[in-house]
């Protein structure tokens, strides 16, 4: 925490352990208004007292420890103290249970919001806000859905989960598989929100993409045979190995096309590379075909296999696309689609496909960027502008306006 002030390291801080914190009370106390509203108040007790004592040498284990405190301090005030209060003593005491297939409180707070009681929707968001530390209208963002809808969604989540008692507990080898598509999703979506942060000063929240990568790899070592568990890790290696190069000095985003190729991290890339090979050689020898995120991840190799921009395989982008369709034909599937085959079969073409998405992807930024940058090349300036506009009102990422407010200001006329 050296060089920085305390209410640098309180944010820091809450960034790194926030969810730490939860998880562990969240497993000790099998309550999930309490954990959260316990660590709440260690925050709050943080705040106040930091700036008069000084950051402790570890933060981590002063917030776990002031959130217990608060959480049985909670307990014992409640109608039925006697009895939760002997439970959270034994539970505080008493040597830790076996974990089971399942050792990090993280994770396994993750496997018990993707309760099947829970609608797909209801356990990757109150997930993220949980585990991932993202406020409600980060959360919003990564929906494309209004923030008061998105505060319904995780107040419900939670009302669910006491109603129907779902325990806080580790769950089995079948329950994990279950549930995994959920937590792929919920770990994807922290990656994203750490790749271009929807809002906020930082344009990369690198608290976050290291902590994704990392469930990444802990799901990796717990399912070494789960074909989208290896493609969720290698699609984050891939992307996340450009990201040396994807902010200029001045804090402008520096688009694929444009990148410094050298900056890349070669590492990650290599480690990337041989997952997706891994599971080619999977595939070839007659294992279950590739899903979403292998897709995505064998896309995102083509692209940083080729030499330079110039050099991308755009054909085989699509194909892989065509495929990944079939699967999952959301509208973003279908904007990414349409971007590729602008550069196989021109802008004209792109345009057309991207125009049909108007109506569900208008409040999406990166559905007018794609559209201005087509139109620019169009020579359409007067609807480039006009989309270029609309996407800087939507962007939230600081880095992200600046290269779409200068590409606009480039335009002629």
């Amino acid at each position: 925490m050296t060089g920085c002030t305390v209410e640098q390291a309180i944010t820091r801080v809450h960034h790194e352990e926030w969810a730490r914190v939860v998880a562990g009370l969240a497993r000790r106390f099998s309550d999930l208004d309490v954990a959260e509203e316990a660590t709440a108040e260690a925050f709050a007790a943080a705040a106040e007292r930091w700036p008069r004592e000084g950051v402790p040498p570890n933060p981590g284990g002063w917030l776990a420890t002031t959130a217990t405190r608060k959480a049985i301090d909670r307990l014992r005030r409640e109608s039925q103290r006697e009895a939760k209060h002997q439970a959270a003593r034994i539970v505080y005491d008493s040597p830790p249970e076996p974990t089971g297939p399942v050792e990090d409180d993280r994770l396994r707070l993750v496997f018990t919001c993707c309760h099947p009681a829970l609608a797909m929707e209801a356990r990757v968001a109150l997930t993220l806000r949980l585990l991932g530390g993202l406020t409600v209208p980060e959360i919003a963002r990564a929906f494309l859905v209004q923030e008061t809808t998105m505060a319904r969604r995780i107040t419900r989540a939670k009302a669910k989960i006491k109603a129907a008692h779902i325990p806080y507990r580790v769950p089995s080898a079948d329950d994990i598989r279950e549930r995994l598509a959920g937590v792929l999703a919920v770990v994807y979506l922290v990656f994203n929100e750490g790749y271009l942060a929807s809002e906020g000063d930082e344009p990369v929240r690198v608290d976050l993409t290291d902590e994704a990568i990392r469930l990444g790899r802990l799901l990796r070592t717990l399912l070494p045979d789960g074909g989208e568990v290896a493609g969720l890790l290698a699609l984050m290696l891939l992307t996340d190995a450009r990201r040396p190069a994807r902010v200029s000095r001045t804090g402008e985003l520096v688009t694929l096309a444009e990148q410094d190729r050298g900056a890349w991290d070669r590492t990650l890339i290599a480690e990337g590379n041989a997952l997706v090979r891994e599971r080619l050689e999977a595939v070839a020898a007659g294992g279950d075909p590739p899903g979403r995120y292998q897709l995505q991840a064998a896309i995102n190799a083509v692209h940083t296999n080729a030499p330079s921009a110039r050099d991308t395989d755009w054909s085989t982008i699509v194909a892989l696309y065509d495929h990944l369709m079939q699967l999952d034909p959301s509208p973003i599937v279908r904007l990414n689609r349409a971007v590729a085959v602008a550069e196989v079969d021109g802008p004209g073409v792109g345009l057309a496909e991207i125009d049909r998405l108007a109506e569900v992807l208008d409040a999406y930024h990166a559905f007018h960027a794609a559209r201005a940058d087509l139109l620019r090349r169009l020579g359409r300036g007067g609807e480039s502008r006009a989309a270029y506009d609309r996407a800087i009102s939507l962007a939230g990422n600081p880095a992200e306006r600046a290269y779409l407010t200068r590409r606009r200001d480039q335009l002629a006329g």
